[in-house]
This record gives structure tokens, sequence and C-alpha cells, in this order.
């Protein structure tokens, strides 16, 4: 199991939200590439970020950040937020992007991504609000299952699946196991669970069922819930 620090950007600087709204963000980094060397050092394969002001602008908005973390560190990384076309992909991995992740775009055009995970490492961001779908941000919740749209995707090439459950992220009140074992056993695609990891426990219920493919690690971390070189060993 693969664990993935998660910064997310805002503004230029490493915040986090709760429950995905923007007016919550709480600062933890005003130099992004720092945490990131830090999380290296730590023993970190890869890197998860996530462009807010993309997220809700539907465009990449801190590019300059990014590029100042993949001239700083030689992790992998995966980045979402505002991506949406073929163009921004192919500029994402120009700059030096590992994987791209692909999400209110899935939703609403399945088979663009369908098509741009035959040519690019794609991974698919499914944010679930009580099982339904969200995007845009998560200031919209669709009628769609996110098991139904996990579905959508099985064979299609896509590298990974990263599901959230947005009523806990940034809550600190434990992952969703099942929710994130649902999503893995409707698309049969590697599963990457995000959200409300709390503590230590969480991790291990995660590696624990042996079918979760990697967990997101945020708040936990910034808030010191959990020693996170130490999760590097455990999962190794």
């Amino acid at each position: 199991m693969t664990i993935y620090p998660a910064i997310d950007l805002k503004d230029g600087k490493a915040v986090r939200l709760t429950k995905g709204i923007m007016e919550s963000a709480k600062v933890y980094s005003n130099e992004p590439y720092e945490l990131v060397k830090k999380f290296e050092e730590m023993g970190a394969s890869w890197v998860h970020l996530v462009d807010l002001n993309g997220a809700f602008a539907g465009e990449p908005k801190n590019l300059e950040q990014i590029k100042k973390i993949r001239e700083n560190s030689s992790v992998k990384l995966q980045l979402g937020g505002g991506i949406r076309d073929e163009e921004t992909i192919k500029k994402m991995l120009d700059i030096g992007i590992n994987r791209v992740i692909l999400g209110s775009i899935a939703l609403k055009n399945p088979d663009f991504v369908k098509s741009m995970a035959k040519k690019y490492p794609v991974a698919v961001g499914i944010d679930a609000v009580d099982g339904y779908v969200a995007v845009e941000g998560w200031a919209d919740v669709s009628s769609m299952k996110a098991t139904d749209l996990a579905k959508e995707f099985a064979d299609a090439g896509v590298e990974a699946i990263i599901c959230t459950d947005v009523s806990r992220d940034g809550t600190l009140s434990g992952v969703n196991v099942d929710f994130t074992l649902s999503i893995k056993k409707a698309s049969n695609i590697p599963t990457i669970a995000s959200g409300g990891v709390k503590d230590e426990e969480d991790v291990k219920k995660l590696l624990k069922t042996g079918d979760i493919d990697g967990v997101i690690i945020g708040k936990a971390f910034y808030e010191g819930r959990l020693d996170l070189a130490e999760m590097f060993k455990l999962v190794n």
C-alpha cells in the first residue's frame, strides 16, 4: 500500500480544508516545496497535490508553486484540480507531473477520460457525499452513485481511482474503509483511500484489508496525529 502525503495548494500556500469548504482553509506552509522535501526525507515515493483554486476555476492556478515543487524534489507527483482538457494534461506532464487526476470531467465526459487514459498516466478522482458523486470542487452533488461511476472505468486503462468521502475530509473522523472497498470492487482498478484519516489505526485498518492500494494522508500529519516516517516503515 502506497502512502501519499497530501498538499492542497491555495493562493500558493499549503493548506487543509474541512469538508472541502474553501473558507475553512488553514495554512500549514507558505513554501509547499519545503514540505515535499520533508516528505521525501521521511520516505515518501509519491506526493498528492491538489490545486484548490484550479478545482474551482476549472484550470490550474498554482503553476509557479507546482513548478517549484517539481524542481526541488525527486518524488513522483500526482496532481488534481482544474485539469479538464488534453492541452492541460500535456502541460502538467511537460512540467514533470507523473500522473494527472481527472475529477469533475470524469462524471461529465467519461469517454474523454477513457481516451486520455489510453495516452497518458491518468487517475480518476471520485468524490462522494452519502455515496453520490460530488463535482466542481464539491460544490455540486450529482444523482450518480460513486460505485456506478467507478464501474464505468473498468478496463479503461486508468492507473488508479482516488475516492474521497467528502463528509469526512479534513475532519479527522476516521477513514471510510467500506466505501473505499466498494469502489475497488466496482472497478477492479487500484484504489486510493482519501478523507478522514485520523491516526495510525486507520492506516492499519486499510492495510489489513489487503485490497486497498493507497491512502492519502493530510490533516492527520499536519496536526501531529501520526508519525509519517513510521507509517512509511509500516507499509514498506
